[in-house]
């Protein structure tokens, strides 16, 4: 296993920012001298963070280096800062298109990746798991599989919050990701309009914990996807919104793959 941690130059945000690399690699057996040779180029799952979050904060919080080793699947982690993965044109940081597009093009051309389709996944945790929805429809022709753990889905709900000191009320905070509240609805910010505007959904697993705080919105979408006959997985278990959960289900999404 090669665990890769440095910086890449981006066109889409405009600067410099780091990434996590995990590489089924060099899987050396050292109790055995035996190795394990997992064929190139590899399947790939690019894994966004959430809220606070950076790019090596699943290396920090979850067994997930061992388990992409113990599955053969290589995991790229952006980091996205607190951006919700949107393009924000303001500030010309488009992070959307970054986690989307570019971020794939770059790693592929570093590292020995699959270009393929359907060796091409997106996943996240909390903001993470809004940002895999919303970047995996709006870049469909580039996944071929999107994994929602405890996905903030609140695109129904922001456009009421008012100014409060904690930022997950916090409408200012909300507009500097979303841009104008109200024109949320009918945009590609929103997964539901973008479920009813993709040609080619990709394959779509979410798990959320009965005591998450966000249970209610990721059953609301859930229904949103069955009442439009999309054949989508939901795992509702007991749990809360924790890394303890976020493990688990993430380590659930890699075995579907």
């Amino acid at each position: 296993m090669v665990l890769f941690r440095g910086d890449i130059k981006c066109k889409s945000l405009q600067r410099r920012t780091s990434i996590s690399v995990i590489l089924p690699a060099d899987n050396i057996h050292f109790l055995n001298d035996s190795e394990e040779i997992v064929p190139q180029p590899y399947k790939t799952l690019y894994l966004l963070h959430g809220l606070y979050g950076s790019d090596d904060i699943f290396l920090a919080n979850t067994s997930i280096q061992k388990f992409a080793e113990d599955h053969g699947i290589a995991i790229v982690i952006p980091c996205g800062e607190n951006s919700f993965y949107l393009d924000r044109e303001d500030a010309h940081a488009y992070y959307g298109e970054y986690v989307g597009q570019e971020l794939l093009d770059i790693t592929r051309n570093i590292f020995p990746l699959s270009k393929r389709r359907e060796d091409t996944y997106i996943a996240g945790f909390s903001m993470g798991g809004y940002g895999a929805i919303r970047n995996g429809l709006k870049y469909c022709n580039n996944f071929s599989k999107i994994g929602m753990i405890s996905a903030a889905l609140i695109t129904d709900d922001i456009a009421n919050y008012t100014s409060d000191s904690n930022v997950l009320r916090d409408s200012s905070f909300y507009k500097s990701c979303f841009g104008d509240l109200d024109n949320i609805e009918n945009s590609d910010k929103n997964p539901k309009y973008l479920i009813d505007n993709c040609d080619d959904i990709p394959d779509i697993f979410m798990a959320c914990g009965e005591n998450d705080f966000l249970i209610d919105k990721n059953v609301d979408f859930y229904e949103f996807l069955k009442s439009r006959n999309i054949d989508a997985e939901f795992i509702k278990a007991q749990g809360e919104h924790t890394w303890e959960f976020c493990d688990k289900y993430i380590k659930e999404f890699i075995k579907r793959l």
